[in-house]
């Protein structure tokens, strides 16, 4: 098994040999390259793991499930904020028109703030308060702010970002916005009560049409997730999918 090499969102599971090296030889050629970071950029191929390149697909698919339904998206867990960018960016090429999809996404941005006893069976070596900690904040909103400003049109700020625990920042929320509809729920909390949370507050806004999709639906490093879903929705009362090649899932409610 490998040391930690830097990459806090593995689990040790993950960390094996040779993915870290796969990390750090890209990390290393991409340093290495006498190309301008712009340039480099422009051939994002070349330089973004398959594993990261794999959950930007899977979120455009999934986004262009809920094309056609109105309504904001919202997600759950933000982390460096790859997942919010990414709706972003598809809202902006296949809805160019649209001025009112929001994205809204919901984080402590200081990592886990408790954990439950129904998240204790759980293996991933991040279950513990403060487990994946990433102060992405304001770093999120400057990047945000770049690519606004380039929208074919910009009636407002699509992106906003809402700090704070979700089991109580996702009903002050609905509270102080109460025309909110969703068309996507994004659930990467990993933990069972800010996921309840999310499932309670947001889901009686989902039009039919609208989807969820789960991160760690199923996994045994995050059984949170899974119960939560089990003891709101039910999992036998959703047609869930799961994209092949990924561990993302989602849902389409009917």
């Amino acid at each position: 098994m490998a040391a930690d090499h830097g990459f806090p969102w593995l689990d040790e599971a993950d960390k094996t040999v040779k993915r870290t090296s796969y990390y750090e030889r890209l990390g290393a050629y991409f340093d290495a390259s006498p190309r301008s970071t712009v340039e480099k950029l422009a051939d994002f191929p070349k330089h973004v793991p398959n594993s990261m390149l794999a959950r930007f697909l899977a979120r455009y698919e999934i986004f262009k499930l809920c094309l056609e339904v109105h309504g904001a998206v919202v997600e759950c867990g933000v982390f460096s904020g790859s997942g919010v960018m990414t709706f972003a960016h598809v809202s902006s090429i296949l809805e160019p028109y649209n001025q009112t999809r929001t994205i809204y996404g919901f984080d402590t941005f200081e990592g886990f703030p408790h954990i439950s006893e129904k998240d204790a069976a759980g293996s991933s070596a991040h279950l513990r308060v403060g487990g994946l900690a990433d102060d992405s904040q304001t770093d999120v909103l400057a990047c945000a702010a770049i690519h606004e400003d380039f929208r074919l049109l910009a009636r407002q700020r699509q992106v906003a970002l809402i700090k704070g625990d979700i089991c109580k920042t996702a009903p002050a929320f609905l509270e102080e916005n109460p025309h909110l509809v969703v068309s996507l729920l994004s659930l990467d909390c990993d933990l069972y009560e800010p996921t309840k949370a999310a499932l309670t507050t947001f889901v009686p806004r989902m039009p039919k049409g609208a989807v969820i999709m789960f991160d760690e639906l199923c996994l045994p490093e995050y059984p949170g997730e899974t119960m939560a879903l089990a003891e709101t929705l039910g999992v036998g009362r959703l047609r869930i999918r799961r994209l092949p090649f990924t561990k993302i899932s989602y849902a389409v409610l009917d």
